[in-house]
This record gives C-alpha cells, sequence and structure tokens, in this order.
C-alpha cells in the first residue's frame, strides 16, 4: 500500500515538474517544440502492432515462474529488431528529407520508437506476473531518472527543447536496464525455434491487434485535434493548448496507475464479484472526480500568477478539465472490464465511431469554421460519448443500470462548464459547488456504503 501511494506521488511530482515548472523557464516556442516531440512520441507504442497487448491478454493469468520464459524471450528479440529497424530507417528518411527543427524532432521521436517499446515490454513483464511491488520500483525509477534530469536542465539554465526530449529518452532506456535486473530470464537466454517463434508472433499479434487499435483509436481523441491545431493554428497556439492538456494529465496520473493494478486483479477475480466491484468503484471514483473540478478555480488563482503567458490555456481547460470524468472511467474500469470479459472487439467498434466522428467534426471546426472554441467542446463531447458507449457495453455484460448516471453526470459536466466558461470566477465557483452538494446529497448513501467496506490485506 505504502509503495503503491509512494509511486502515485512521485508521479505526480515529475508531473508537476514537467507541467508547471518547465513552461516557466523555457521559451514558449521551445515549449511548443518539446510538445510536439511529446505528441508524436506518443504513437510510437502502435508500432509494436500489437505484440505486446497479445502478451498481456494471453499471459496475465500465469505468475512469473510459470511462464514459458524461452518463449517470451523470443518475443522480445522480435520486438527488439523490428523497432530498431524501424528506427534506423525512419531517422535516414528525416534525415534526408527533414529540414528545420522538425528534422530534429522526429529524429528524437525515432529514437522513442526503441525506448518506448522496450520500456513498455519490460513493464508488461511486471504486469501481467501480478508483481506489482517491482512494477512500482521500476516506475519510481523510470520518473525519478526523469524528473533528477529534468531538474539539472532547469538549474542549467537549458532552454534547448530537444534536451528534455532527450532526458525522456534515457528515462525509458534507465527503466529497462532496471527491469532486466529484476527479469534477465526475459531478456537472456535459449529462445524457442525461429518457425515456433514466428507462429507465436502471429498469435499474439492476432490476440494484441485489436486491443491495440481500441487503445490507441482513443487516444486519437484527444491527439488527432491537437494535431489539427498545431496544423492550422500554428505553433505557439498549440503549445498554449497542449499547456491545457498537461494540467488535465496530472489528474488522470493517479487513475493510470490505479489501472495497472487493477486489470491484473480482475482477470484472476471470479465472475460474479465483477458486477458489485464495478459499481463500488464506480460509486466511489465519480463523485471524487466531480469533487476535483473544484480545483479549478484556486488553481486558476495560482497559475495566473505563477505563468502569466499562459493565462489563455486557462480558458481552454475550463473547456475541457471534464474530460478527466470520462477518461477516468474508462481507464479505470470500462477498459478493464472489456478485457477480463475478452470483449476487444467491441472495444474497437466504440473507439473507431468516436473517433471517425471526431476527426470529422474537429476539420470541419478547423478548416471550415476556423473556431478552436468549437473543437474543444468537441473532444469533450466524443470522449464523453465514448465513454457512455463503453459503459452500456459492460452494463450489458454485468447487468448493471446505469443510465439514471449518465444523464446526472452529463448535467454535472455541461454545468461545470457554464460556470468555468461563462460566468465571472467567483460566482462560478459558488454555483458549481452549490450544485457539487446537491449532487454529492443524492449518492450519499453510495458514498456511505462504500466508506463503510473494509478492504482485504493483500496477500
Amino acid at each position: 500500500m505504502f509503495l503503491s501511494l509512494f509511486v502515485q506521488v512521485i508521479s505526480l511530482v515529475v508531473s508537476f515538474i514537467l507541467n508547471l515548472i518547465v513552461p516557466k523557464f523555457i521559451p514558449e516556442l521551445s515549449y511548443a517544440h518539446w510538445q510536439t516531440f511529446v505528441l508524436y512520441a506518443g504513437y510510437v507504442g502502435v508500432l509494436h502492432f500489437g505484440l505486446l497487448d497479445g502478451l498481456v491478454l494471453r499471459y496475465s493469468q500465469y505468475d512469473y515462474d510459470q511462464l514459458d520464459k524461452p518463449r517470451i524471450r523470443s518475443q522480445f528479440r522480435a520486438l527488439l529488431l523490428g523497432n530498431s529497424f524501424i528506427t534506423f530507417t525512419t531517422m535516414l528518411f528525416v534525415g534526408i528529407f527533414v529540414g528545420g527543427a522538425n528534422k530534429l524532432i522526429f529524429i528524437l521521436v525515432a529514437l522513442s520508437v526503441l525506448s518506448r517499446n522496450l520500456f513498455t515490454y519490460t513493464s508488461y513483464i511486471f504486469q501481467i506476473t501480478n508483481r506489482i511491488k517491482i512494477y512500482a520500483k521500476l516506475v519510481i525509477s523510470q520518473r525519478l531518472f526523469f524528473g533528477v534530469f529534468t531538474v539539472v536542465l532547469l538549474l542549467l539554465h537549458v532552454e534547448n527543447f530537444y534536451m528534455y526530449c532527450i532526458a525522456d529518452l534515457c528515462a525509458d532506456f534507465f527503466g529497462v536496464l532496471v527491469g532486466f535486473f529484476y527479469n534477465k530470464d526475459m531478456y537472456i537466454g535459449k529462445a524457442i525455434p525461429l518457425t515456433e517463434s514466428m507462429k507465436e508472433l502471429k498469435s499474439n499479434i492476432s490476440s494484441g491487434c485489436m486491443l491495440l487499435v481500441a487503445n490507441w483509436s482513443s487516444a486519437l481523441l484527444i491527439s488527432g485535434a491537437k494535431m489539427i491545431i498545431q496544423w492550422h493554428w500554428g505553433d505557439l497556439i498549440f503549445g498554449k493548448v497542449s499547456f491545457s492538456f498537461s494540467i488535465s494529465n496530472l489528474f488522470l496520473a493517479f487513475v493510470t496507475a490505479i489501472s495497472v493494478v487493477l486489470f491484473p486483479q480482475l482477470k484472476r477475480m471470479e465472475k460474479d464479484k465483477l458486477p458489485q466491484l464495478y459499481m463500488t468503484i464506480r460509486n466511489a471514483v465519480t463523485p471524487v472526480l466531480f469533487i476535483s473540478l473544484l480545483c479549478y478555480y484556486p488553481g486558476c488563482l495560482v497559475l495566473e500568477r505563477w505563468l502569466p503567458k499562459y493565462v489563455e490555456s486557462l480558458t481552454y481547460l475550463g473547456i475541457m478539465l471534464p474530460i478527466i470524468i470520462y477518461a477516468s472511467k474508462v481507464s479505470l474500469l470500462t477498459n478493464n472490464y472489456l478485457k477480463a470479459y475478452r470483449a476487444e472487439k467491441k472495444m474497437l467498434i466504440v473507439n473507431v465511431i468516436a473517433v471517425v466522428s471526431s476527426m470529422t467534426a474537429f476539420l470541419i471546426s478547423a478548416y471550415v469554421l476556423d473556431n478552436m472554441n468549437l473543437m474543444l467542446y468537441f473532444i469533450v463531447f466524443f470522449i464523453m460519448m465514448r465513454s457512455v458507449l463503453s459503459e452500456i457495453i459492460v452494463a450489458g455484460i454485468i447487468h448493471v443500470n446505469i443510465k439514471k448516471d449518465f444523464i446526472i453526470e452529463g448535467f454535472m459536466t455541461m454545468a461545470f462548464i457554464l460556470c468555468a466558461k461563462h460566468m465571472k470566477f467567483v460566482t462560478g465557483c459558488l454555483v458549481y459547488a452549490a450544485l457539487l452538494v446537491l449532487y454529492l446529497y443524492m449518492y450519499k448513501d453510495s458514498l456511505k456504503q462504500f466508506i463503510r467496506v473494509k478492504p482485504k490485506k493483500a496477500e
């Protein structure tokens, strides 16, 4: 419990440094270039083509000692060779055909193909075998390395964006080294024959490709909009909007950590216990997330003084902050449940519908209407739509009725945006606080029930 809490604290501190300290001390254009690297490096995870997701789905019911290590090692070697080839050819192409700041950005993105996917492989091995304590140590090591490297750059008054990108890459490689210390058997040793390895590779990609597409298509809901903003409105506006997303990501840091712990436990849990657990978690998490939106108001007062050059970003943040409600529920609940019930096809359908609809709306907002605020509203709407559709599927599987909750949560979301965007500061804060009290009163019985639940001690 203490270690899990420490991971969350470290992740939050590093996120705080990256999202609130770095923008204070580097130029706006450098920040925009750094965020461009972050945006495109965020997509290199698709370049394992579902291999790593397949490993999670096919082997998460096994303990470490039960794993067929030669078989897993063969998949690591396939990943290493494939990603090394992609990195080399991309760097060669960029070196020849791309110029300016973009050349350096995309060379660094090419290197991230190796760093990100090797680190993902390392972390997944701990997750699928439910060795959460060691996984926590891995995350702490990687995040601390990144955080300390970044602080050193700030102390040295480094303003060049590429050094912060290099810090990111080095942190991933350092994490791989830490994982190697605990998992030597997953890297070194005899592998299965090549023919059998190729069959295993095909099985893993077949199992994981739908989950990969589902997960990464959902990422397009936000990053697709950011790409269009950069293409249409330029780097500086893109940097300010990215800052708003970065603040939202601070809220999501905790949820990701909890999700990592939750999925292996769901996979091992008896199916008849899953419905009650779903409602227990949902009834606890949702009110907390709506309460967290109240932090927008004191947060604005602090950020206006700390980062005056990003005051415009606070307006965007007032529209986009409710994203955390729905992105958190998808990450913590619906994705984990759909994976536990092996409903990846349904995940894929929901995400593809949301992505196709949203990208159409984003392009119209930018290139036809030239209205960025409308695009931001669309982002919230489609993330909300994806969450609701996913929950409808899960509710059908586990036989629970949450239609009333959808309506109330939709009302609270619209109320917050209206209060933040269209009311004076104090008035908006008081109105939302009053509505929040009413909301909590309506769900007081569910909250009391959750508080009374005594969690079982982990073995």
